[in-house]
């Protein structure tokens, strides 16, 4: 068997048991959410299991308690094939007292809208903790030579250092392999992986979050458009007109149904624009940006090998800039933290700000390589914590510049430059 390696989210989930009843752990499929779950579960119920599958369906017909008889915690992994089970849950944990640490559920997909008359009864609020995973960061696959934490910047580190091994080359096969735990543990980069997920997305899987059949060419063809507006602000015109010059025709509502399935399967992760008070009246745009929830994914619906981003380092900046927001979402879930982006009307941006729930913030700008593109970015993030009003927002608790680079350091302005290569939570 292949050993489990450890990750970010075991400390989240250890703790929540700790405190409530159940914990529900979300994320894409394949990115490890059952593993994880399963070093602090002492009994599973695995609701997709072949052998147990019309045995355990009819038990949550008739009567989903029985469902839940076993050693506590108890694993429903993929609960929602049978939503009943989300309100069996509670109801069980209501039972008991609110006693912590009875159940863990899994789910790689969300399977109700907001006007679903079938979805669960009862919202979880006070029962049901929520643990979001993504596929695996360099500090996890130990890729990263983990010499930078954000922790220790937002605890008021003034310098960095590290050396980072990682090469351009290397991070063109980092991209197109992706974080998909499985070939990871066995030691490998499969860059055929992600093309195999873009095939069950297409395929199946989206139509079974929609609930209803989709065409596997619409969906290909958005996935692709997608990623080639990767950590941009892409209209909705934008997707489709995207999505015509490949022959495909799709109408504005039929593009968000699409989107909203992909979003319900974890595979889109919009990063949300900050809002921050300014001293000037410069107006702030609000879109969101686009990112597919790993980098591979975005390169898989390109069809772009390791060395065609290599011979295309333009379009292997903004897959880059995914995998960072990858990596730096999944750091700052551990920290209490969420992440989000930064653009106004005079063009003046920063690529992520990195926001805890205390209130202190920093501003990150991705720079693939180059001592004239760091330069550039460290000059937009001076730029960007002169204009934010300090006295309301506070100031940031730093600049970083992070890098496909070598070395971390930090300038004599006192940005840090800082290689993705090196960081850690």
């Amino acid at each position: 068997m292949v050993a489990y390696i450890p990750r970010l989210a075991d400390g989240q989930l250890q703790e929540k048991l700790e405190r409530t009843g159940a914990v529900l752990v979300r994320g894409p499929k394949w990115c490890g959410k059952t593993s994880t779950c399963e070093q602090q579960a002492r009994s599973a119920l695995k609701m997709r299991d072949p052998d147990a599958y019309a045995a355990n369906m009819e038990a949550a017909q008739i009567r989903p308690s029985l469902l839940l008889r076993g050693e506590r915690p108890r694993l429903i992994d993929e609960w929602q094939v049978a939503p009943v089970l989300w309100d069996a849950v509670i109801n069980e944990v209501d039972a008991a007292g609110g006693q912590p640490g009875q159940f863990v559920l899994t789910g790689s997909a969300t399977p109700f809208g907001p006007h679903d008359d079938t979805k669960p009864k009862h919202t979880g609020t006070g029962r049901i903790a929520r643990i979001d995973m993504d596929t695996m960061t360099l500090e996890e696959s130990g890729v990263s030579s983990n010499e930078v934490s954000l922790s220790a910047l937002f605890g008021g580190q003034a310098q960095v250092e590290g050396a980072s091994n990682i090469s351009v080359e290397q991070y063109a096969e980092l991209i197109c392999a992706g974080g998909w735990p499985s070939p990871i543990a066995r030691g490998t980069l499969d860059t055929e992986v992600a093309k195999d997920y873009i095939g069950a997305i297409c395929e199946s899987d989206i139509s079974e979050a929609a609930g209803v059949e989709l065409d596997p060419l619409r969906a290909r063809a958005l996935l692709r458009s997608l990623a080639r507006n990767s950590a941009q602000e892409a209209s909705l015109a934008t997707l489709l007109a995207d999505v015509k010059d490949v022959g495909v025709g799709m109408s504005e509502p039929t593009l968000r149904s699409y989107l909203n399935a992909l979003r319900k399967l974890f595979v889109i992760e919009d990063i949300p624009a900050w809002a921050p008070t300014l001293r000037s009246r410069t107006p702030l745009r609000s879109s969101a940006t686009w990112h597919l929830c790993d980098p591979s994914l975005a390169a898989a619906a390109l069809e772009a090998s390791p060395d065609a981003l290599l011979n295309d380092l333009v379009s292997m900046g903004y897959l880059f800039e995914t995998l960072c927001v990858r990596d730096l979402r999944s750091y700052m879930r551990c920290m209490d933290g969420s992440v989000a982006h930064y653009r106004d009307k005079s063009g003046l941006e920063a690529d992520v700000i990195l926001r805890l729930n205390d209130g202190r913030w920093a501003a990150v700008e991705v720079k693939l390589g180059g001592a004239k593109r760091i330069d550039e970015g460290a000059s937009n993030l001076l730029t960007l914590a002169g204009k934010i009003d300090q006295a309301k927002s506070g100031a940031p608790a730093f600049l970083a510049v992070v890098t496909g680079g070598r070395y971390a350091y930090t300038r004599e302005d006192g940005v840090h430059v800082i290689p993705l290569g090196c960081l850690s939570h």
